[in-house]
Order: structure tokens, then C-alpha cells, then sequence
């Protein structure tokens, strides 16, 4: 059992994406000339997992969007956050994040109707999650000239490191903030003549 754990964390470790236990038991049953069951995969994930629970690890065995992953504990968010904050600009702009985002709330959604949300034309924006794997073609309308509809992939719940669709923030969640635009009114103070006389 502790060569196949090696094996399989070695499989887990390499695979860029969260790798299902199907493409597990595949490659090692080719690469190990033996049968392995689920029951032998299920039996070795559960022993890293706890595993890599020990403290001087500071990543994790965790299952997500339909498979496993190493991911990092979250005694560590803060500093891997601030990491991607500085390179998140560089990966995607903003006009990208306003497009996933609208796939995502809005899926399955045409090219038009993401369009009409943002206001402006989206192909570079839409061509640049297509080639990030982020979003996919999930389909065609119904609708006049059957246009081709986007949702969201895979790698876009490992991405954002979720399981489901469902656990994606409710819109209700988010506040509108008022007076976003200029100074907020409360804070703004009234002319005095000292001020009036340094404007002109």
C-alpha cells in the first residue's frame, strides 16, 4: 500500500488540474501492470490526506471540482494571496473578470447577451478565458442564427478553489456601495473664507 500511495501522490503532484479517481486507477494500472481498484485508491487518499494534515506541511490533500489537489493550508491564504494579488493583473484584465464573472452568475450565455450586460464588445476579453481554459462552449441557443453558448469549466472551480457552482458568493451578498462616485457627501466640509481666498 505505501508504494501505491508514492505513486499516486506522485500522479497528484504532476497533474495541473484536480485529477479524478478514474485517470488515477488508468495510469496506474498501465504503469503498474496490476489491476487497482477504487477501493485500493480511496484507501491511499485517505492515508496522505491525514498525512498531510501534520503541521510541518504546509499544504493539504483536498478533494475539489470532481477530483484531487494539493492546496496550500489556510495558515498560508494571506501569503499566497498577496502573491496572486500582485500577479493577478498580470493574468487576467479587468475586462476579462467582468466577462468570467457574467458567465458565471449568467450561464449557459451568448456572446450578445454578455455584450448587452457589459455594454461593449467582449471577443478579446471572451478569446483570452476560452484560451485560459476558464470558460468553455457549452452548447448552442435556441435562439435566431443558434449562437454559441459559455459557461464555465472545470478549472475555473479550481481556479477559484470551490467544489460546485453553488458554493460562488450569492449576488445578494454584494452591497452596492453608495456615493461611489467623487467624495462621499458627509465628509465633504463647507468653503471657509480662508479656503475661498487660497482657489482664487
Amino acid at each position: 500500500m505505501d508504494v501505491l500511495k508514492q505513486h499516486i501522490e506522485a500522479l497528484i503532484f504532476v497533474s495541473p488540474q484536480p485529477i479524478a479517481i478514474a485517470d488515477m486507477r488508468a495510469a496506474l494500472t498501465e504503469a503498474l501492470q496490476s489491476e487497482i481498484t477504487d477501493g485500493d485508491i480511496w484507501q491511499a487518499i485517505a492515508q496522505l490526506r491525514e498525512q498531510y494534515q501534520a503541521p510541518q506541511y504546509a499544504f493539504e490533500l483536498v478533494e475539489i471540482a470532481g477530483g484531487f489537489q494539493f492546496m496550500t493550508k489556510g495558515a498560508y491564504h494571506r501569503t499566497v494571496a498577496s502573491y496572486l494579488r500582485q500577479t493577478a493583473r498580470r493574468r487576467l484584465s479587468q475586462a476579462a473578470l467582468e466577462t468570467l464573472a457574467i458567465i458565471a452568475y449568467k450561464q449557459p450565455v451568448t456572446k450578445s447577451e454578455i455584450e448587452a450586460i457589459r455594454g461593449v464588445n467582449c471577443d478579446y476579453a471572451l478569446q483570452k478565458l476560452l484560451d485560459k481554459e476558464l470558460v468553455a462552449i457549452v452548447g448552442r441557443s435556441e435562439g435566431p442564427g443558434r449562437p454559441l453558448l459559455y459557461g464555465t469549466s472545470e478549472k475555473f472551480m479550481d481556479y477559484l478553489g470551490i467544489k460546485h457552482l453553488n458554493d460562488l458568493p450569492k449576488l445578494q451578498d454584494f452591497k452596492e456601495i453608495e456615493n461611489s462616485v467623487g467624495q462621499p457627501l458627509d465628509t465633504l466640509e463647507a468653503p471657509t473664507s480662508e479656503s475661498i481666498h487660497r482657489e482664487n
